[in-house]
């Protein structure tokens, strides 16, 4: 199996657009160029078609084990497989929390054989557990994340003298720290004032967490990878200033990078009015300066990353009002659709999916070359695409459990034809093909 001929793509990498074949051998990619030929495979014309690397969302919670009323990983990755996305990494406050070695070795036993696409395990660093970096390292973690701010799971976050260790420990070891950056003590503040006010109107989700909650954060975590060499990742960027940290300290060289996803490019708190709490996410989705910051940061450089940030939860919980409303909605299905159909668009050069979704977080991660490229040595994972087709995200071809998003009904250009994992296709045209073939996925060492 995973034995597979490509003919005739518009292969998109980073780099340019090329019309290539791709040959698959037992999974792996083991030659590029043009009029390959071979015996013994599946072949599959891709004239007229863009084939992307498959893309690697960097940030789902997938909600098991222990919240699998919202949603549990075998919908999560069929989501994933439908959406084009053949990698993602599991965020690790479910629950037991994922703070020790045994714990991630254990979720990655239970998760395997049902996993629609491959994946890796994020560990999680929170107020009493720094003495277990190295085994949950040694165990398989992809990377570490550390919520700064409250959030789902209630995970205490870290004192200042155990983010600071940790970030020693990323600088030696060369393990990338993903960081929800919100000053904790700085929300609490906001949240208790606002609610002191007696508002109950949508404003009060982003007037209890505003901007300066995150720009804190970041500049803390610039300064403590100044002086430590620590991978500092910021994820879900939502502030424009926090993007005008980071460039800055980019442009100085300091080991940091950071993330955004879908929902603070193409909504802002406008939308509230339509939406309601549907779209509550924690950071708030803010205003139209604050979006605009967000694509400069796209453009030059300055944002990394583009993951979903898929966080399910059921019906009841997205109800309610505005303090009671669950932070989240669902992504992983429509991360790779909304952000193909903004480059078919113009907003961004095609050639920046590659390096945004599938190549940067494949590196940052250590997974690349295995992940995030099409070259010979690498997995055989690929999106097929047809750019003159169109696509209407509909409620009934969501694999969630709980279809709840603000895109329904979105008109896109663009339609992925195949998802291909390693030279097998487990998608055609968003419907799931066969059985769950993921693998769990660690580090590559050197």
């Amino acid at each position: 199996m995973g034995d597979l001929l490509i003919r005739n793509g518009l292969v998109v990498l980073p780099y340019g657009v090329f019309k290539l074949d791709i040959l698959i051998r037992d999974g792996v990619i083991t030659a590029l160029g043009k009029g390959l030929s071979a015996s013994g495979v599946d072949v599959i014309n891709a004239s007229g078609k863009y084939v992307f690397p498959g893309i690697v969302d960097e940030h789902v919670h997938m909600r098991e084990p222990g919240l699998t009323h919202k949603d549990n990983f075998t919908n999560g990755t069929m989501a994933a497989a439908a959406g084009g996305v053949t990698t993602v990494l599991e965020m690790p406050n479910t629950l037991p929390p994922v703070d020790n070695g045994k714990v991630l070795t254990n979720k990655a036993k239970l998760l395997e054989p049902k996993a629609y696409v491959d994946f890796g395990l994020y560990g999680v660093i929170h107020d009493s557990n720094i003495h277990e970096f190295e085994d949950l390292v040694s165990a398989g973690a992809i990377g570490f994340k550390i919520f700064m701010g409250p959030t789902t799971g209630n995970i205490p976050p870290p004192d200042d003298g155990s983010l600071y260790e940790a970030m020693l420990k990323s600088a030696k070891l060369g393990v990338p720290l993903a960081f929800h950056a919100e000053n904790y003590a700085l929300v609490k503040y906001f949240t208790e004032k606002v609610r002191r006010s007696g508002r109950t109107d949508l404003e009060v989700h982003n007037d209890s967490r505003p901007p300066i909650c995150e720009e804190e954060a970041i500049q803390k975590l610039i300064l403590y990878s100044r002086k430590t060499g620590g991978k500092a990742h910021i994820v879900h960027m939502s502030a424009g200033g926090g993007v005008r940290l980071l460039r800055v300290a980019r442009g100085e060289g300091i080991n940091v990078t950071g993330e955004t996803n879908p929902h603070y490019l193409l909504l802002t708190k406008d939308d509230y009015r339509r939406y309601g709490v549907l779209i509550k996410v924690n950071p708030p989705i803010r205003g139209k300066e604050d979006q605009e910051e967000l694509w400069r940061g796209v453009l030059d450089g300055t944002i990394t990353a583009i993951g979903s940030d898929h966080a399910p939860h059921s019906a009841s919980e997205k109800s309610g009002d505005v303090w009671s409303a669950a932070s989240g909605f669902i992504g992983v299905q429509t991360l790779f659709p909304l952000m193909l159909d903004q480059a078919l668009r113009g907003k961004l050069p095609l050639t920046y999916i590659p390096k945004l979704m599938s190549e940067n977080p494949a590196r940052l991660f250590s997974l690349y070359p295995k992940k995030g490229t099409i070259m010979v040595g690498s997995d055989g994972d690929l999106v097929i695409v047809d750019p003159n087709a169109k696509t209407v995200i509909k409620k009934e071809d969501i694999y969630a459990k709980y279809p709840l998003t603000p895109f329904i009904g979105r008109k896109l250009k663009g339609k992925i034809i195949y998802t291909i994992l390693r030279g097998e296709v487990i998608a055609k045209e968003g419907k799931v093909i066969g059985k769950p073939r993921g693998r769990w996925l660690r580090p590559i060492k050197g």
